[in-house]
């Protein structure tokens, strides 16, 4: 879990993330996938060496948590926070120059995993129906479900128990691309599931991004959004 913020706090996630390779470490979990250490050190273009010690370093600073499985451990981000901070830092680092939007991949853009759940124009539009439909309260970050939001998401197949979705917390996470917001915590990772488990969306190998299938173009348009505009 991420210690609470402060000056000194900031300032060693600054270095944790300072470092091209652990930075890279950190990307490649950020679909919420647990990782061997050499599937990471490949991925992060290292030797085994060096991705022991950036791993080390990634864990003590409460980044990434390991787990033993036979006789491998894997890694994975500590939470979904830290998939948010990971964005964040993509955001602050993006350049406002149009050229940046076109080299940023089109798929990415338009729908993505961020850790568990739904980024990318289809999560910030996912957000935004909910939103406008009096589906969401809002408190700060904080997010619930409000009765309007679930029966809605119930009538279109993409929650089956109304009661228990509404008990789950959400929050707003800043879309890196987008620079809005779209829908973290439990209820943003339970509709990204969703998504997934209907067959509307699928995973593309190798990437976050995701692609739609014939079922998600019409489920979609029955909650107003329109793949083709995104």
């Amino acid at each position: 879990m991420i210690a609470p913020t402060s000056r000194h706090r900031v300032a060693e996630l600054g270095a944790l993330l300072a470092e091209p390779a652990r930075a890279g470490i950190l990307l490649a979990l950020i679909d919420g996938s647990a990782r061997p250490a050499g599937e990471l050190a490949a991925l992060a273009g290292i030797g085994a060496a060096a991705a022991s010690e950036h791993l080390h370093r990634l864990v003590d600073g409460g980044l990434l948590v390991a787990q033993a499985q036979g006789r491998h451990r894997y890694y994975r981000l500590a939470d979904d926070r830290v998939a948010q901070i990971v964005e964040s830092f993509a955001l602050a680092a993006a350049s406002p120059a149009p050229s940046r939007a076109v080299r940023t991949d089109a798929a990415t853009r338009r729908a993505r995993t961020c850790y568990r759940h739904l980024a990318g124009r289809l999560g910030v539009a996912l957000f935004d129906a909910l939103r406008v439909r009096g589906g969401l309260r809002i408190d700060g970050d904080a997010i619930r479900l409000e009765a309007r939001g679930s029966a809605w998401l119930h009538a279109n197949g993409l929650l089956d128990d109304e009661a228990a979705c509404q008990r789950l917390a959400g929050r707003s996470c800043v879309d890196w691309t987008e620079r809005r917001f779209h829908l973290a915590g439990p209820l943003g990772d339970h509709l990204a599931r969703r998504l997934l488990e209907t067959g509307w969306l699928r995973r593309r190998e190798g990437s976050r991004a995701l692609a739609i299938a014939p079922a998600g173009r019409s489920g979609l348009r029955a909650l107003g959004i329109e793949w083709e505009m995104l």
